[in-house]
This record gives structure tokens, sequence and C-alpha cells, in this order.
């Protein structure tokens, strides 16, 4: 049995709660599955460690991070620690370009038990992955500013090499999900009517969608894709975008599904990959009890799928669908309510119920 190196990131605020959580729902699974699949090590980041230390992400930990099978992270960043320019702290950004983890995969998904947001009954049929460019797009202006005194040039690139990688990632994820019965259709969303770049952005696609005639391809502007993401959201089944589009976006698209809580991330490149949860620290609720970590549990299994499908791990792939249907499980019970959708049930009530959903799954 292979045992992978699990690289822990806990950060900042509830990304340390939410990382205890998911530790202890990984041991729970392991001991159901009888394996310990992984050596687990925390290593040190964040904006308090910039404010004790003096580095948000110390050398030691971009080695380990480096040199890790994948790694599991919470949160980082806290408003009231800044950089000298008045800019958050955010590691994760430096890990994405250091690591070239290109690909940030959001997952969308309406789980049973929860109420929507939104009134139409099809929202219950929400099931589509945000896929956003990490590297480049308005993202590369970060620290590149071109300042004067009266005003402020931020630049957007966007290059063939990464837009044709991310299109491709994209793609491929088309073309397995159309194997699992999903509608195997991608869509390109950009602004490509107003900026060149954009333009650009989508030539590339459409070249690369070309030479995958198993998926539909399309292409869409953002501000016509949030309309209809609001709209209609369960028409969606892959989406691919340019890095601040990305962010906006997903964060629209998590609330689809109850908020930031409930959505899990993937930051993928070819030689590495990140998991998290989407939410931020929220210093606001740190020390209360009310961090949900429905979506850090949902990395895992983020986490798991991407090392099975690595590997061409049955064993990893079946924990993935285990824990992934004792999350299921435990919401659809509707005795655990996050308080994002009006209940009670906070940190460790929902670790509770999905350790004991685990414990129990036939």
């Amino acid at each position: 049995m292979t045992r992978y190196s699990l690289a822990l990131l806990p950060g900042d605020g509830i990304g340390v709660e939410v990382m205890d959580a998911a530790l202890a729902v990984l041991d729970t699974l392991e001991r159901r599955l009888g394996a310990t699949y992984f050596l687990r090590r925390p290593y040190p980041g964040g904006a308090q460690c910039y404010a004790d230390t003096g580095s948000a992400l110390p050398a030691e930990t971009m080695s380990a991070l480096k040199n890790a099978d994948v790694i599991l992270f919470g949160a980082m960043g806290l408003p009231h620690i800044r950089y000298p320019d008045g800019t958050e702290i955010a590691p994760q950004l430096d890990i994405r370009m250091e690591l070239e983890l290109y690909a940030g995969v959001r997952p969308i998904r309406a789980l049973p038990g929860l109420a929507s947001p939104l009134s139409d009954p099809r929202a219950a049929d929400i099931d589509f992955v945000l896929v956003r460019e990490q590297t480049e797009g308005l993202f590369y202006a970060r620290g590149r500013a071109v300042v004067t005194h009266d005003d402020v040039l931020d630049t957007m690139r966007i290059s063939r090499a990464g837009t044709t990688r991310v299109a491709d990632f994209a793609l491929a994820l088309g073309s397995r999900r159309q194997l699992r019965g999903k509608p195997g259709r991608v869509t390109c969303v950009d602004k490509a009517n107003v900026f060149t770049s954009m333009a650009f952005f989508r030539e590339v696609f459409v070249e690369r969608a070309a030479l995958v005639t198993e998926v539909r391809a399309d292409c869409a502007y953002v501000d016509a894709t949030a309309l209809n993401l609001v709209l209609k959201p369960w028409t969606f089944d892959v989406l691919v975008t340019e890095n601040m589009f990305g962010d906006i976006l997903s964060d629209l698209a998590a609330a689809l599904i109850g908020g930031m809580g409930m959505a899990p991330s993937g930051d993928i490149g070819d030689e590495h990959a990140l998991f998290q949860p989407a939410h931020g620290s929220a210093p606001d609720i740190v020390g209360t009890g009310r961090a949900n970590p429905t979506a850090m549990l949902l990395s895992i299994v983020m986490m798991l799928d991407w090392l099975a499908e690595r590997d061409r791990s049955s064993p990893l792939a079946d924990a993935a669908a285990l824990l992934d249907g004792a999350i299921a499980s435990a919401l659809a019970q509707r005795e655990i309510v996050p308080f994002e959708f009006g209940g009670t049930s906070g940190t460790r009530e929902i670790t509770a119920a999905v350790i004991s959903a685990l414990q129990t799954a036939g």
C-alpha cells in the first residue's frame, strides 16, 4: 500500500478549526478502511506567521510543499495584518505561482437535506464545476503595478501556453464527467467583445476544443454567465475562465448552494496539488464553534479522487466515495443544519455527524 506525505497548512482563523475537523474525519476514514494512507505534518504560514516572524511563508515550508505528495490547506489571511503596501497577506497566491497550480477547480453541487436560496425546484440539480486559470489573468499584476502620483496601471496577462493548459484541463474534465452521465459541456467564460486579451483566450479555447470531439464546447460573456448562474445554474456543466472572473464567479456560485462553507476547491497543476475550502479565515467567528467544516471535508474527497486518478488507485477512489456518501448522509438526515442555513449545527456537531455516518456506512 502506498503511503502519501500530506503537508498540512492550517493557517489563520477558522482555517485551524476546520483543519482539526478534517484530521478527525480522516482518522476515522483510515480506521474504517483499516489502512493508514497519509503521513501528516503541519507547517507554518499565514498572516499570523508573518506578524510573528516577518515571513508569511517560510522557506522551509515552501520546500516541504514541493516535496509533499499532496497539500491540505485551511485558510490564510487576517484583515488587520497587512503588507506595507496595504494588501492582505495571501501566501496561497504565492504557492499557486511557485508550484504552477494553474487550475483552480471549484465544484458546485447541491447537497440533499439543505434548503437552497433559490426557489426553483431545479436548484436541487445544481452540479457543475468552475475551472479558474490561476497563474495569469489580472492577478498577474499582483506586485507588478505601475504606480504614479495620479494613477495605477495593473496589467492582465493571457498567454497561449497558460490558456492551452487550462483549456485542456477543463475539456478533459468535461470528458470524464460525460462518462459519469453528466452533459459533457464545457463553456469558455470571457469578455471577448471588449478585451483583446479575452478574445485571444477564447480563440485558444476554441482551437483546443476542436480537438476533443466528444465534448460539447461553447462560449459566453462573463456578465451573461453571472446572470444565468442565478437564473438557471442547473444548465451548466464545466466552465473555464480567467483568474479574476473565476475568483468572482466562484463566490457567486457558492452562494447558490448555501455559502462558502459548502464550497470545496482544488488548486491543481501537472506536478502538485493543494486542496482547501473556498472560504477565508473568517476572524469574526473564530472560537465560536460556528465554522462549517463541510467545504474542508469535501476538499478531502477531492484530494482522494485526485490521488486515485493519478495513481489509478481503486482503494483511494473507494475512500473518496465512502467519505462523500457519509457527508451527504449526515446532512440528509436534517438533524444537522449549519448556521448558514438557519440552523445551530457548528464545527463539532457536523464533524461528529460525518464521523458517525462513516462508522455506520454499509
